[in-house]
């Protein structure tokens, strides 16, 4: 004799758990101004990063540039959205990542500078091109990186680079903190570290 099994449903029905606490309650978190008063408390190199544009030359001044991995060789540098310069990295696929001199402020200046063309940006500016980007001369060290990922974050873009040339040259950097031009105090020996 074959038994057979019935499902029995339960009809009661129990109470709805409560909603999960916010973590932060109804804040969703700082605003932008606190952000950035964080973010001015962070010590950065100085650097510029060019790329070859359809018309020419572009390049804008940076802080958020790190290195990413020895093996292989990549560099992480952020870019602002809807800059000229991002989009020369996407087209062409390749960019160069200059490591300013504390004495070149004048040059971080003028390519921090959203109004000024980027005729002017390089004008008395010695340029060379290696593998096919504008590198500039007497930077603390540079590379040139050959794009491999660009992702938005916010207002920005990650961009990771595989270096293909670099040279590293004496001097001190250009450091940024507290919204202003910084240097270093202690002396470094010149050359290739």
């Amino acid at each position: 004799m074959g038994a057979r099994l019935r499902l029995v449903t339960d009809r009661t029905t129990a109470p709805a758990p409560p909603p999960p606490e916010p973590l932060l309650g109804e804040e969703p978190g700082p605003g932008a101004a606190r952000c950035l008063t964080l973010y001015a408390k962070l010590t950065a190199g100085v650097s510029v990063v060019t790329a070859a544009g359809a018309g020419g030359p572009l390049g804008m001044t940076v802080s958020a540039v790190t290195s990413l991995s020895a093996r292989p060789p990549l560099l992480l540098v952020c870019l602002r959205d809807g800059s000229r310069t991002l989009t020369a990295v996407r087209a062409h696929r390749a960019f160069a990542v200059h490591l300013l001199r504390e004495e070149q402020q004048d040059l971080a200046t003028r390519f921090a500078s959203p109004t000024t063309p980027a005729a002017e940006r390089f004008a008395g500016t010695e340029l060379r091109h290696v593998l096919g980007v504008p590198v500039l001369a007497g930077a603390l060290a540079w590379s040139v990186c050959l794009t491999e990922d660009v992702r938005r974050y916010g207002d920005h873009h990650l961009v990771v680079g595989r270096i293909a040339a670099v040279h590293v040259g004496g001097g001190r950097p250009l450091l940024w903190h507290d919204r202003r031009f910084r240097s270093l105090t202690e002396r470094f020996p010149d050359g290739p570290g």
